[in-house]
């Protein structure tokens, strides 16, 4: 294989990390968030872009066009995990691995938060490290993409 490219997204709300809820999420900023993935990318000898989206639509075009270009997907759709059904479906459409990432620990919060429409089709899921829950979900990734079996 090729160096893997990965496609990291991030649903709505996540461009205003920093801002946010600091309580909850933190004072890292996306972009922060997403520089620290590029490094860790260059550790890993892969490649990563980055794409943040507030509209639902635009994360499964981006999830739609990953198809031919990428070789997984780490996710964080923010709210959009407990609401779209849209957003699941896309990612089991692609059949790219896929890790689910969350800043805070989901099943610590609203009950509401606990369920995940994504997880059931997901590599794995890391939630509640902070911005480390990012770069664990990558070195996930590649270390999966690099030991599955083809069938």
């Amino acid at each position: 294989m090729n160096l893997p490219s990965i496609l990291v997204l991030h649903g709505p709300n996540l461009n205003l990390l920093g801002q946010r809820e600091p309580g909850i999420y933190g004072t890292i900023t996306l972009d922060s968030i997403n520089e620290q993935l590029l490094t860790l990318a260059q550790t890993l000898d892969c490649k990563v872009h980055c794409h943040q989206s507030n509209h639902e639509g635009d994360l499964v075009d981006a999830i739609q066009n990953a198809v031919g270009h990428d070789h997984g997907i780490l996710i964080n759709a923010a709210a959009y995990t407990h609401t779209s059904v849209a957003i699941r479906d896309a990612l089991a459409a692609v059949a790219l691995p896929v890790v689910e990432v969350h800043l805070s620990n989901i099943y610590r919060r609203e009950d509401f938060r606990h369920h995940s429409y994504i997880a059931p089709i997901v590599v794995g899921q890391i939630s509640g490290f902070g911005a480390q829950s990012y770069t664990l979900g990558l070195q996930a990734l590649i270390y999966h993409l690099q030991h599955q079996t083809s069938p």
